[in-house]
């Protein structure tokens, strides 16, 4: 794995450095801003970015699933991005998809975390306004930290009372069937979770991107072509107006390019 380095004119005159970063150099490169009240600093309450891998011709999965256009430094910072979140916000249907398990706690980031008052492991919030999920799944049974369910006032009681039977805790964020995604991002904050981190899927993407709730975007360019009719990174209606996102830094390995972009 190639240096990161920022998008200045005193590293684009360094040029690329081939030395491999550890996890901590990588933690430190992707750490959230400092945060709101706690601290004091000014800065936003919540910060909610996604983590998303996209193939040259803008495929975000090939056969349903998004490893076969991953690689093992993809996952490197996947894991790293995880070990520095309080909560990792996921769709249903990536759910189901990608068979999700509940976030386990790294050695390597403990001290980490126990520094920064997080839990071991990152919670999971599953945004679902059906609630169509098998709640006998480890990631609802048997987590490390309780899986949180964001859903809507109107989803079905017999379906609240399956999630909170298997252990889960149901988070009402919306009036009617579905999430409402800056209602979500509050609710989360007020759980105490301020570093949010979003994988998707495409049409929750969307939905954040659409709502301007969006704070950072860690999008991973494979270098890959797949052809077919997979989805992109985010779905759903266009926005008005396209929304203008700043690269911050970049990292390339084996032909793989790592970006960061924040909301201008």
């Amino acid at each position: 794995m190639r240096r990161l380095f920022p998008v200045t004119d005193e590293t684009v005159a360094r040029g690329r450095q081939e030395a491999e970063w550890s996890l901590a150099e990588l933690a430190g490169a992707y750490a959230y801003p400092e945060l709101g009240p706690e601290g004091g600093s000014g800065g936003p309450v919540a910060w909610l970015r996604a983590n998303m891998v996209s193939t040259l011709d803008g495929a975000a999965q090939h056969d349903g699933h998004s490893q076969p256009i991953s690689s093992a430094t993809d996952m490197r910072i996947f894991g790293t991005l995880r070990a520095l979140a309080d909560v990792v916000v996921v769709g249903a249907e990536t759910v189901r998809q990608e068979g999700y398990r509940p976030a386990r706690a790294r050695a390597e980031f403990a001290g980490m975390r126990a520094a920064a008052g997080q839990a071991p492991a990152p919670a999971i919030a599953v945004v679902s306004a059906s609630l169509n999920l098998d709640f006998t799944l480890p990631l609802f049974t048997s987590p490390l930290v309780p899986t949180l369910v964001l859903t809507g006032a109107a989803a079905a009681p017999d379906r609240i009372a399956a999630a909170e039977k298997s252990g889960a805790r149901v988070v009402v964020a919306g009036d009617g069937v579905g999430v409402e995604p800056a209602r979500a991002v509050r609710a989360l904050a007020e759980l105490g979770h301020a570093r949010l981190l979003t994988e998707g899927g495409p049409r929750l993407l969307g939905q954040l991107v659409a709502a301007e709730v969006l704070d950072e975007l860690c999008l991973t360019v494979s270098p890959m072509l797949t052809v077919g009719d997979a989805q992109r990174i985010a779905g759903g209606p266009s926005v008005g107006v396209p929304h203008r996102f700043a690269l911050v830094s970049l990292l390339e390995d084996d032909g793989f390019l790592f970006s960061r972009y924040q909301r201008s």
